[in-house]
């Protein structure tokens, strides 16, 4: 630990704004916010907040400095950041109602602004500037956060599927976390002994450097971060969401806006494919491109600002059909039985067919090419496989890190499948080279893969080429497996919907409401399909977004046509409310 003297000078200086994480609120900013909330003078030590608990206040600086540190006490402590006047503290989870992934403590005295969250939210809401301002701050500290791996840390064998499945949940959640590999880390034989862990017992999640969790399941590591678990609800609820991607989010939006009791879940995070896409260029009203992370971020943060309940983990089971309602049935054992159901549960990536790859699955072969991928590969070459957008926008991701990317695309025409800017700007990149008529064969390596074996299909010519890292993005699945024999799907496992769910579905079903299925319903009544687990659909973030919006103007179509479906807003009793009419948003 550091003496008074060293730490007084280590704190001395507010730590630079250099990526736009730390600004400032203006005196007017600061004004409108004091408003609402509560002035308190500071002392030298005063912790502010502690790693690990719940934030319940939106603090703001207006006098002295504040040092927020990771592992506070702990063998890895370090100054995270040093805020003065202006600068306001907390990052994502403050916004989301997660537990504080860092330390506040106070360095010079001074005064601090605090406005509860509730309060600021709605003020930010109301002030598109100050909303943006906090939001982007928001976004920028997790990123800090989740780059070096901070957070919680994971002790496991590379090797292990509890292990993959772990830091699955916590990367597709964005949760700053530390990985410990078993099988490469000299200290994890004394961090297992210090805690009392057998090997069996892995993997571990040690929280706060002191609470333990052993092969926790990502529910349980949810609880422990704080995210959103299952509340209490009306007993039928107007409509369930199954699936938090980006036609899972619109709906969730549209939904709850228009009044209608909306809960969503999803089985592993918001975001869907959409958050795995590094940039997105072709979204409307983001003319240099979004991140997918930040896309549905911002998404996930409408919803819930319009009422929409958010769970994850939550992995719907099994889909069963009542007189007037649905149940979806929950992994747990829990059921949510709503009048409308939207089903957007999105796809999976394809694995790739080579013998010997699941070895490398999770460690170095990855179905997805963001910043928390990337930064295991350091600067080594790396390659990519599929020809198709996904690919594409991997491809130039990387090759802003990695001095070699190798694009290993099975047909002859990169233009076929991927969009023609994208193809562009790949051809034009000069640490990009495409390998057109190839097929991967092979995979080699010893902790970690070092080469890929690829064999040109026309001429049968092998090649070996080093890689740190292989991206596999070959085409999706539907996560429709749990569907089967509940909604009608087509012979890839897609849900039908419009025509061709009427074509397949039961006659004596429909013949009592006079109809058939509307574009997006499905061969179910009142339960509606949208995004890429459609068939037929188009697969791309904006048309899943516009579908979700569409899957909510059809919703309220189905409820005014059958006029007896239970209305859970006000009404736990099962009889009928009126059913409504609403207008495009």
């Amino acid at each position: 630990m550091d003496t008074p003297a060293t730490h007084a000078r280590r704190v001395a200086r507010e730590t630079p704004d250099r990526y736009g994480a730390f600004p400032r609120l203006t005196q007017a900013q600061l004004g409108e916010l004091s408003a609402h909330g509560e002035r308190r003078r500071t002392q030298d030590g005063e912790l502010l907040f502690r790693e690990g608990e719940p934030l319940h206040e939106f603090l703001a600086i207006l006098g002295g400095t504040v040092e927020i540190l990771h592992d506070r006490g702990g063998p890895d402590e370090r100054t995270v950041a040093v805020h003065g006047p202006g600068r306001f503290l907390g990052e994502l989870g403050l916004l989301e109602g997660h537990a504080a992934l860092e330390t506040a403590v106070v360095r010079e005295p001074g005064e601090i602004l605090a406005v509860p969250v509730a309060r600021q939210r709605e003020l930010v809401a109301r002030d598109p500037v100050l909303g943006d301002l906090v939001l982007r701050a928001h976004l920028g500290r997790r990123s800090l956060l989740v780059g070096p791996g901070g957070g919680f840390r994971v002790l496991g064998s590379r090797y292990s599927p509890q292990t993959l499945r772990l830091r699955e949940f916590a990367a597709r959640n964005r949760l700053p976390h530390r990985w410990t590999d078993l099988e490469r880390d000299e200290e994890a034989e004394a961090l297992l002994r210090r805690f009392g862990i057998r090997p069996e017992q892995t993997p571990m999640v040690i929280w706060e450097g002191q609470q333990v969790l052993r092969n926790p399941a990502p529910a349980e590591l949810a609880r422990l971060i704080g995210l959103p678990a299952p509340g209490r609800r009306p007993a039928v609820l107007d409509l369930v969401v199954i699936g938090a991607g980006p036609a899972g989010l619109a709906a969730s939006v549209h939904g709850a806006s228009d009044g209608l009791t909306t809960v969503t879940v999803d089985a592993v995070a918001t975001g869907g494919q959409a958050c795995t896409a590094s940039r997105i260029e072709d979204q409307l009203g983001f003319p240099s491109g979004i991140s997918g992370r930040e896309l549905v971020e911002r998404a996930a943060l409408q919803a819930r600002g319009c009422g929409a309940r958010l769970t994850v983990p939550a992995e719907a089971t099994a889909l069963e059909a009542g007189d007037d309602h649905c149940a979806v049935v929950l992994a747990d054992g829990s059921r949510s039985r709503a009048g409308t159901v939207v089903l957007a549960p999105g796809v999976r990536y394809r694995r790739l067919d080579v013998p010997g790859i699941e070895r490398f699955e999770g460690g170095s072969v990855f179905h997805a090419a963001t910043a928390h991928e990337a930064g295991r590969c350091g600067a080594d070459p790396v390659a990519v496989v599929g020809g198709g957008d996904g690919a594409g926008q991997a491809a130039l991701f990387l090759a802003g890190c990695s001095p070699r990317v190798h694009l290993v695309v099975r047909g002859r025409d990169l233009g076929r499948d991927m969009s023609r800017y994208l193809v562009d700007q790949v051809r034009r990149h000069p640490r990009i080279e495409v390998l057109l008529d190839t097929e991967v064969r092979a995979v080699s390596g010893t902790d970690a893969l070092e080469t890929v074996t690829v064999e040109h299909t026309v001429t049968g010519v092998p090649r070996r080429i080093p890689a740190r890292a292989l991206f596999v993005l070959i085409g999706v699945r539907p996560r429709t497996a749990w569907l089967r024999g509940a909604v009608g799907l087509d012979e890839h496992g897609f849900v039908l919907t419009g025509p061709a769910a009427e074509a397949a579905a039961d006659p004596e079903l429909w013949a009592p409401l006079g109809r058939g299925p509307l574009p997006l319903e499905t061969t179910l009544p009142g339960v509606f399909a949208a995004g890429d687990v459609r068939s037929g659909s188009v697969k791309r973030v904006a048309a899943a977004a516009g579908e979700g919006a569409m899957a909510i103007r059809l919703v309220h179509e189905h409820r005014a046509r059958e006029g007896t479906l239970v209305r859970s807003s006000g009404r736990d009793d099962g009889r009928p409310a009126p059913a409504r009419s609403t207008s495009w948003r």
